[in-house]
């Protein structure tokens, strides 16, 4: 399209300017001389072409009489042109004298040349035009005008000259003009790519690559773009990786260090004979084999939480009903809460049947720590745990309630950080510090909300929100 612009816009300047040009021209130089005879030129072509168009619906006789050729030589001589009739190449009338070599070259030179309507004879420009007739016997008769014409060749040459210039120079001011836009359009952008691919090898994947240029150009922006952000997602997510690699490993070191030192005392109570009854060895093992427990719980917790902080834990989400689901949670911990003397009922305050939509085994981890922490800082003898299920418009709302010892204020904002414990006195020996992270992580992944409401000395309320499904 740009180079079909090109050739179009400089063939409509072109002729613009010599349109200017002619103008020009003729009003300063020579207006008598060249636009006067290019309207001669034209008034006599189409005169003496009206005479043959006329004269050719004629019989041949017609053309010899004298009444006629009166009335043709008055015509020609406005035109100031000449008429001549022949038969046989024979002169029958003309309205001036000529050559018999002329009237021989100009039926000759008319005859064989059908698309010119121009000829010299002895120097000078003749327009002609012919009518023939076929005779009886073979003969031939023909209607030959001829009309001198002069012409400004000079004029003409240079105007050629100048047409030819003129759009030599515009077609090349506008190739270049498109050469510098398409040089443009491409160079920079690459630049620019260029410029961005240097910044990426540094490490640099903060410089934003523009979609900008031509189509293949713009489709290379777009194409780096996007492996700029999936190189930053991916340096992301092993920084994010080895951050918590570094900080589970420390988390392990600390945590486990309090559990392990417990399970090497019992054992090397029981090797230096200190357990030296039955009994006490019994003791002492089943007392290792509970810590040995807690640690291996311990580990889980902290690989769970590493793969769900770095999404590589899948969910398989099922419509579930939500009534059911927690009817089944309380049969699942009723009698562990019994063996601890809580009561765990689930209250319904939904009016009709609502359905979620959620990953069962993940949802009943949230649960489960939930619970755990209820049971394990309950301090109280008649403790009491409720599962109020709820709805709004949109949502289903769970709180998980116990009337134990609360947790301080300050502590709130705090209490689904990893590793947070809002009583620090109970160490690590109660936990891995990671129950209520976990479930905010699985709780967030089904794009639901946790958070808790509390008051000392009153009991804890955790709630969750999850959408109808």
């Amino acid at each position: 399209m740009m180079n079909a612009l090109t050739v179009l816009v400089s063939v409509t300047v072109t002729v613009l300017a010599v349109i200017i040009f002619v103008a020009a021209y003729t009003k300063v130089i020579g207006p008598e001389a060249d636009m006067g005879e290019l309207k001669r030129i034209f008034e006599v072509r189409s005169g003496i072409g009206e005479i043959i168009r006329s004269a050719q619906t004629l019989e041949f006789e017609q053309l010899l009489d004298t009444g006629f050729q009166r009335e043709l030589s008055d015509h020609v001589r406005v035109l100031g042109a000449n008429a001549v009739i022949l038969k046989n190449r024979e002169v029958l009338y003309s309205t001036q004298p000529f050559k018999a070599i002329d009237i021989e070259k100009s039926l000759m030179l008319s005859d064989n040349t059908p698309n010119q309507d121009t000829l010299e004879l002895d120097g000078t420009t003749f327009i002609f035009a012919r009518a023939d007739y076929s005779l009886h016997l073979g003969d031939e008769g023909v209607l030959l005008l001829l009309a001198p014409i002069e012409l400004n060749t000079g004029f003409y040459l240079f105007l050629g000259i100048f047409t030819v210039g003129f759009f030599i120079l515009s077609f090349l001011i506008m190739n270049f003009w498109v050469s510098y836009r398409f040089s443009r359009g491409i160079i920079t952008p690459i630049s620019r790519l260029r410029d961005a691919s240097a910044k990426i090898s540094e490490g640099d994947l903060s410089y934003e690559i523009a979609e900008d240029g031509d189509d293949e150009v713009r489709e290379l922006s777009r194409t780096l773009e996007l492996m700029r952000i999936k190189l930053k997602e991916s340096v992301y997510l092993q920084q994010k990786y080895d951050e918590n690699r570094k900080f589970l490993v420390s988390s392990i070191s600390h945590d486990l260090k309090t559990p392990v030192t417990s399970i090497k005392g019992y054992i090397e109570g029981i090797i230096d004979g200190v357990a030296a009854t039955p009994e006490k060895m019994e003791e002492y093992l089943e007392t290792a084999r509970s810590k040995t427990i807690l640690v291996n719980a311990m580990i889980d917790d902290l690989l769970l939480y590493s793969k769900l902080d770095l999404n590589q834990i899948p969910y398989h989400f099922e419509r579930t009903n939500l009534e059911q689901y927690f009817e089944d949670c309380v049969s699942d911990y009723r009698h562990q809460y019994e063996r601890a003397n809580i009561r765990l009922d689930l209250i319904s305050e939904l009016k009709e049947v609502v359905h979620v939509l959620i990953d069962r085994e993940r949802l009943k981890r949230v649960v489960q720590n939930i619970l755990d922490n209820a049971e394990k800082y309950m301090g109280k003898t008649d403790g009491q745990v409720a599962i109020h299920l709820r709805e709004t418009r949109t949502s289903a709302i769970i709180e998980i309630r116990d009337n134990g010892k609360g947790i301080p204020e300050n502590d709130l904002p705090h209490i689904f950080e990893r590793f947070y414990r809002a009583d620090p006195s109970r160490g690590s020996a109660d936990g891995s510090g990671l129950g209520l992270a976990i479930a905010k992580q699985i709780v967030e992944g089904h794009d639901g909300k946790i958070w808790v409401r509390s008051t000392v000395g009153e009991g804890t309320g955790m709630m969750i929100s999850l959408k109808k499904g």
